[in-house]
């Protein structure tokens, strides 16, 4: 009964066997077709050996040009060993090889199999000679290659790569080439090469055409072909146009360079806001001026130093380890100097202002000595390099934006401490009234150490910020506590809105008045107006009630 579904089970199996081979066998087939046909295209190198190696230079570029316009798919490969100077040609057998200088000898490589040739002489080879002409045409080359590569970001790049090219050929076939591109950043690049050349090579039509492509537009190359229309071309249409659209350029210019200078003061008052914002809190609840203060930001700085040099391999995750790192680094300095040294002067202004310059001094001295004298650099992990560019006219910066981001986080983090804890309840317990505070049974003397700890903590935090921006070194403190005492008497002494309003307020300030009046102007403009500001408003923007209304 079972031998009529047995031998038909066995049909479709002998069926759906044969079908698999007959597709196996197509496709091995195929593949077998194409690797001789590229292996029929790549001979052309082969061919072209006594051309690419003649002493004329004319009869190399044919040989080069022959060589490009070619369907061979390494011919990118040897357009840039050429370019590289190691493509040769073996004399003995006129075989073309690429070559890897090892000492008085080269190892060599068959061009087209790849196959591994052994070591020869350099009087047995060859080179293919260059100069500037053929370095410029095998570029040119190139580019034009890469214009149809299948990435998007290689297209791009080889379209910007012929910006100023005076090929009429090349950017004509960029001209087809963007009528079917298909990514938007691609097609913009394209219409912008072929504009840029109509501008400057193209006839009255193709002038017009450019130019109301141009319109709006920020692009640089652009820009500088519509200045050149406006100033010397003999057409007085298409120089009163150029002029009306660069009039409408530049009217867009300095809007973006308006933004990009408040971007500038932004991060510059981030970091104010970071240098301060420690102090503020000693200075609010303590009523003590550190002038040491500085150098907690140096010990950070340099904490972020020491864990690049310890994991060199861990760069992109240094400033992750490195916050919480500089914070119980410097927080653990400001508690020592606290015991040991200011809590035996409260009440004593002068005398503390002394000691903490001496211990200034001796921070100083101490990393002169242990470290160098010299500023040492901090590597910017690559997720903090680089730009995010907006539009031609507008960019910004990775590192500052982050360091305006955690400035915002540093702070928020530090007023819901300030708000919404026990220690803040406390701190604020202390500021407002330290005899209250103690009859309440608040240790105040726990309270200022660890106030002192937090506040130099911080200041440890804003020193690995400031380890992005530039080197590191004994003196870096010494460039940010006259502005970080600006910041906190101008908002109003231990205040945190106060210090982030008068840090922006002040950042910004300063970077619109830089262009003015110059770097050392600007920030005597500014210190001249927080003297007369504080005439009117000793107290500052933000009044802390407490220690002052106490006193």
């Amino acid at each position: 009964m079972n031998s009529p579904k047995l031998q038909r089970l066995t049909r479709y199996l002998l069926q759906t066997l044969t079908a698999i081979s007959i597709v196996v066998l197509g496709v091995l087939s195929n593949s077998t077709s194409v690797l001789a046909q590229d292996d029929a295209a790549n001979q052309i190198i082969q061919d072209l050996a006594s051309e690419l190696t003649h002493k004329k230079t004319a009869s190399r570029l044919v040989a080069i040009e022959k060589l490009a316009n070619s369907n061979a798919p390494k011919k990118t490969i040897w357009l840039e060993a050429i370019l590289e100077g190691s493509l040769y040609m073996r004399k003995e057998d006129k075989r073309m090889v690429t070559v890897d200088k090892n000492g008085s000898r080269y190892s060599i490589t068959d061009a087209i199999t790849g196959e591994q040739l052994g070591e020869e002489k350099k009087r047995a080879l060859r080179k293919i000679k260059i100069n500037n002409s053929i370095r410029g045409t095998i570029r040119n080359a190139l580019g034009t290659i890469a214009l149809t590569d299948p990435d998007a970001q290689k297209r791009n790049s080889a379209v910007i790569q012929l910006f100023g090219a005076t090929n009429g050929e090349v950017v004509e076939q960029v001209r087809e080439l963007a009528n079917t591109e298909t990514d938007t950043q691609v097609k913009n690049s394209m219409l912008t090469l072929v504009s840029v050349y109509d501008l400057k090579e193209g006839s009255v039509e193709q002038k017009k055409a450019a130019m109301s492509y141009a319109e709006g537009k920020l692009e640089g190359e652009l820009v500088n072909a519509l200045r050149e229309i406006s100033e010397s071309d003999n057409n007085d249409e298409l120089r009163l146009e150029a002029k009306r659209i660069l009039q409408v350029v530049e009217q867009k210019q300095k809007w973006y360079a308006r933004a990009e200078t408040v971007f500038f003061g932004l991060s510059l008052g981030s970091v104010l806001v970071l240098a301060a914002i420690g102090l503020a809190v000693t200075f609010g609840v303590m009523g003590v001026i550190n002038m040491a203060h500085g150098e907690l930001l140096m010990l950070g700085a340099y904490t972020t130093y020491f864990i690049q040099q310890w994991f060199p391999d861990a760069i992109a995750y240094s400033l992750i380890f490195a916050v919480p790192a500089a914070f119980l680094v410097s927080g653990s300095f400001g508690i020592l100097i606290e015991r040991g040294v200011i809590r035996h002067l409260y009440g004593r202004p002068l005398e503390t202002l002394l000691a903490t310059f001496g211990i200034s001094l001796i921070l100083q001295q101490t990393v002169r000595t242990f470290v160098s004298s010299q500023n040492v650099a901090v590597v910017n992990p690559t997720w903090m390099s680089g730009s995010w560019i907006i539009n031609p006219a507008f960019s910004l910066t990775w590192n500052r934006i982050y360091i305006i981001a955690f400035c915002l986080c540093v702070f928020l983090l530090l007023l819901l401490l300030i708000t919404r804890s026990s220690f803040g309840l406390q701190m604020r317990a202390v500021a407002q009234n330290r005899q209250m505070a103690r009859a309440m049974g608040i240790r105040s003397s726990r309270v200022d150490a660890l106030t002192f700890g937090l506040g130099s903590g911080i200041a440890g935090i804003a020193g690995v910020a400031l380890s992005q921006l530039g080197n590191v070194g004994p003196n870096l403190g010494q460039n940010y506590i006259i502005d970080s005492f600006m910041v906190v008497v101008f908002g109003g002494v231990g205040n945190l809105w106060g210090t982030l309003v008068a840090g922006m307020t002040l950042g910004i300030a300063n970077k619109v008045a830089e262009p003015m009046a110059g770097a050392v102007m600007a920030k005597i403009l500014i210190l001249v107006f927080i003297i007369l500001f504080i005439q009117r408003k000793p107290r500052g923007l933000f009044p802390q009630r407490g220690r002052a209304a106490e006193s």
